[in-house]
């Protein structure tokens, strides 16, 4: 993101910021705070003024937003699929009865498991390097992961297989990159402007107004795609209960003009076919 800021003439120094989240690697999301682990510090420091541009991963970002702040932009994404890394090239399907798989997610957890029951599942936390350490040191059989992060990485030659949408649907806003500025701070927000991709912009407001709806975050089991198809939205999300049990799925249609409105109809359309969050 430096890079393409520089590009405009743009000079841009770098503050690493280390959030909760990045420092607690032995607990699952939900229990220490969720979504919000991931981004509070960052924000204390852009409504304090003492950075102008926030960068998160969408998916990790809460639906709310703090009074004072707003999304400026949110780039063009790369690619929304979970993959799976296997230790010895297994494929999902191929992984033998009791095989361990290591994914830090409820959302992922939940959907394989609803796939293969007969699989454990364990919590695993930590940057992508730890995780695949673990997976090599044979703390479990296969991990899943973002696509995104792997690509960004450079480590496509580790994935074994892209997980099929209708396996595993992505959490609300994966593969995107939410640019956040004060919502006081007109002059910030011009020079990131052209960062703005409307598709993705469009695509994941609807999935994150899905979200929102279902008051979901960390604790719920909550997936879901927008994609624009001829002059139309169409939105996809799948609610499941937490050991994969149930799960429920659907999709929704409308304006790219009115992505909110998309979102918050699906969540009514899955509620109405019995998924209690």
């Amino acid at each position: 993101m430096k890079d393409r800021l520089a590009e405009s003439g743009i000079t841009v120094s770098l503050q690493i910021i280390r959030t909760t989240g990045d420092k607690i690697h032995d607990a699952p999301l939900a229990r220490i705070g969720g979504k919000g682990v991931f981004t509070k510090e960052i924000e204390e420091a852009l409504l304090a003024g003492q950075i102008d541009l926030a960068v998160h991963s969408m998916k990790d970002l809460p639906t709310a937003l703090p009074d004072g702040l707003t999304i400026g932009a949110v780039t063009s994404r790369a690619d929304v699929r979970d993959v799976l890394i296997s230790r010895t090239g297994t494929l999902f399907d191929r992984l033998p009865p009791q095989g361990v798989l290591g994914t830090s997610s409820l959302r992922r957890q939940a959907q394989l498991r609803h796939a293969r029951p007969d699989l454990r599942f364990i919590d695993l936390r930590g940057n992508l390097d730890t995780r695949l350490k673990k997976l090599d040191a044979g703390v479990c059989d296969a991990i899943v992961l973002a696509a995104a992060g792997i690509e960004r990485m450079g480590w496509q030659t580790r994935i074994t297989e892209y997980l099929p949408l209708d396996l595993c649907m992505p959490a609300p806003g994966q593969g995107a990159l939410g640019l956040e500025t004060r919502s006081d701070d007109p002059n910030t927000a011009a020079i990131i402007s052209h960062l703005d991709d409307p598709i993705s912009h469009c695509t994941v407001s609807a999935e994150r107004a899905f979200l929102r709806a279902l008051g979901g975050g960390c604790q719920v089991p909550i997936g879901a795609l927008g994609r624009i198809q001829g002059n139309h939205l169409r939105l996809d999300g799948v609610v499941a209960s937490v050991d994969g049990t149930s799960l429920v799925q659907g999709y929704a249609e409308g304006s790219p003009g009115n992505p909110e409105e998309v979102g918050r109809r699906l969540a009514e359309e899955l509620l109405a076919k019995g998924m209690m969050v």
